[in-house]
């Protein structure tokens, strides 16, 4: 079985950045501040979105380390801004973070949300990663990573569990891969010619899938999955994209993924599939992410 989740089980903060200030939370440069492990899956997802929109004059980032240091799996950094938003905050104080500086409260933990609120509200440089018309086929794509890979590799792995079940797992995590692998036949990208959230997505989950969920199945499923050529490839091509390859954090990925990790690693551990850091361009992706700073009010 893959990392686990903490086991306090608390619902996520869901503000949303509006059109203008009549929404209450809207894009204001400076206003907001991301705090990130780009250990975690979802924070990778919301780095990459960041450094390819060009936020990083307009929207800071702190980063936080890969394993989270407190007894309930949360971030002690994190752990004023939860209270200043939830009086006695139930649960661990988790990333990823969007923080409103001007009230010192979590506007949202909640990824696929701060991720679409990068792209439509704050008007970065970058390129248009959500146009027009195509957020039901994002949504579907987000839906195939989370159900047909994520979710299948984790019960594909051996450990424990009924073997016909974790063979219906793997098959179906192996349909998932074809689909992808088809859609990359006819073009570049996962929607089309042009660079989308999609990608950013599925690049997010072939890494968990090859750091990850790799540990916990035998060799002979690791060579079925890698015997999806474009999707690789593809993978190696946007890791050595700059605003892709180096927010990749290995060894803390592997760290985050060992402290939590509660299942039965296989022979599959020793079968990587990709190199990734011998694709990675060694820039930086964007402005250097700074310590965690002191959560203030607006006053006046």
């Amino acid at each position: 079985m893959s990392a686990t989740s903490p086991t306090v089980a608390v619902p996520p903060f869901r503000g949303r950045i509006g059109d203008d200030p009549r929404s209450g939370y809207y894009a204001a440069p400076h206003r907001y501040r991301l705090h990130l492990s780009p250990a975690c899956p979802r924070c990778l997802q919301i780095a990459v979105t960041h450094s390819l929109l060009g936020l990083g004059d307009v929207l800071p980032v702190t980063r936080l380390p890969a394993v989270p240091d407190t007894p309930d799996g949360g971030h002690r950094a994190l752990r004023r801004l939860y209270e200043a938003s939830a009086h006695l905050h139930p649960g661990p104080a988790l990333a990823p973070v969007l923080h409103d500086n001007w009230t010192g409260t979590v506007v949202s933990t909640h990824a696929p949300d701060i991720v679409r609120d990068l792209a439509l509200r704050f008007g970065g440089p970058g390129p248009c990663l959500l146009p027009r018309d195509t957020d039901e086929a994002f949504a579907a794509v987000e839906r195939l990573c989370e159900q047909g890979v994520d979710a299948t590799a984790q019960r594909a792995g051996l450990y424990g569990g009924d073997r016909a079940e974790r063979d219906l797992a793997l098959a179906t995590l192996l349909r998932a891969l074809d689909v992808l692998e088809l859609r990359l036949a006819s073009r570049d990208h996962v929607l089309g010619d042009e660079l989308t959230l999609a990608d950013v997505r599925v690049w997010v989950t072939l890494v968990q899938l090859d750091t990850v969920h790799r540990h916990h199945l035998d060799a002979s499923a690791v060579h079925r999955i890698t015997e999806h050529p474009r999707l690789w490839a593809y993978a190696r091509r946007l890791t050595a994209h700059p605003a892709f390859g180096p927010h990749l954090d290995l060894d803390g990925i592997a760290r985050r993924h060992h402290a939590h990790c509660r299942g039965t690693e296989a022979a599959g551990a020793a079968v990587p599939i990709m190199d990734w850091q011998a694709y990675v361009q060694r820039r930086t992706p964007g402005p250097t992410p700074e310590a965690a700073p002191e959560p203030t009010r607006r006053t006046g």
